[in-house]
């Protein structure tokens, strides 16, 4: 296997788990501290704010490197098997779901009307 498709698999192994830890925070069978931990790795993946900014030399990319893998092994280790089997077939098929072309034009429609009008509104007369 190249490094492209290991990476490629291991990149999307790594999406369905944070979609699993999301589905196994908001699980009845999951005990409350771990779907607060759940809910934290959760949010954190999909935030787009950093621990550490990626523009600090070395230390940027650290996070998402470590503690983002880190986290995500931690809670998925402590789920409860039932429940871990259950998130995972939820969150695989949510992402083998077809997505919708007609949804993306209309949210790039959407922003491309707000910049234009932006742009009409800053326009001077």
């Amino acid at each position: 296997m190249s490094f492209l498709a290991t990476a490629r698999c291991w990149a999307h192994q790594l999406k369905r788990d944070v979609v699993t830890v999301y589905f196994a925070a908001r699980h009845p069978a999951t005990p409350y501290w771990l779907r607060l931990l759940a809910l934290l790795v959760a949010a954190y993946a999909l935030s787009p704010i950093d621990l550490i900014p990626d523009f600090v030399p070395l230390l940027g990319y650290v996070d998402d490197l470590l503690l983002l893998p880190l986290g995500l092994l931690l809670v998925l280790r402590c789920l409860p098997p039932a429940v871990l089997a259950e998130c995972r077939a939820h969150a695989a098929a949510l992402l083998t779901r077809p997505r919708s072309r007609r949804a993306a034009a209309v949210i790039v429609g959407l922003w491309l009307g707000g910049a234009l009008a932006l742009a009409w509104y800053a326009w001077p007369r």
